[in-house]
């Protein structure tokens, strides 16, 4: 693989897992919220999710793999790498644990309270991945204003 194919790849699936979350969090949560009662909000989510998440997973791998063989190709590993792609690297796995434990926690109880149509667990649960995911998408945020700029500043 060159350069310019994991670097595209790279920032590809950065976009897809960032932007999913901003436009879920901007734009579909704040809808669902004004037009849904919860049954059909919760059971929305759920079904949301089960459609986002492997694309989530899909970008972790992506995105590691490929910081990894930008890292340890081009920029020769962690002594040469620039201040900026250490920090990257810290906040892409941030960002990753954090989506696990959405995906083995909160997630998982949202699916079962759906599945049982206990709204009032759903709701917790997905009050939990909120935060969570609000959480993520600020890190993102972040981490592609220091992808973009960082070499300029730090």
């Amino acid at each position: 693989m060159n350069m310019s194919i994991a670097l595209s790849l790279h920032v590809l699936f950065v976009v897809i897992w960032v932007g999913g979350m901003f436009f879920a969090y901007v734009a579909l949560r704040p809808a669902a919220a004004m037009n849904l009662d919860p049954p059909q909000r919760l059971s929305l989510w759920s079904a949301v999710f089960t459609r986002f998440f492997p694309w989530v997973w899909l970008s972790i791998v992506v995105v590691l793999g490929t910081g990894y063989w930008m890292l340890f190709g081009p920029f020769g590993g962690f002594a040469n790498a620039p201040v900026f792609i250490h920090i990257m690297h810290t906040l892409a796995l941030i960002m990753t644990l954090i989506f696990f434990h959405v995906f083995f926690a909160p997630y998982k109880r949202l699916r079962q309270a759906v599945e049982s149509k206990d709204w009032l667990k759903g709701a917790k649960a997905l009050g939990q991945m909120r935060i969570l995911i609000a959480a993520n998408l600020t890190i993102g945020l972040i981490t592609v204003l220091i992808a973009t700029a960082g070499k300029f500043f730090i």
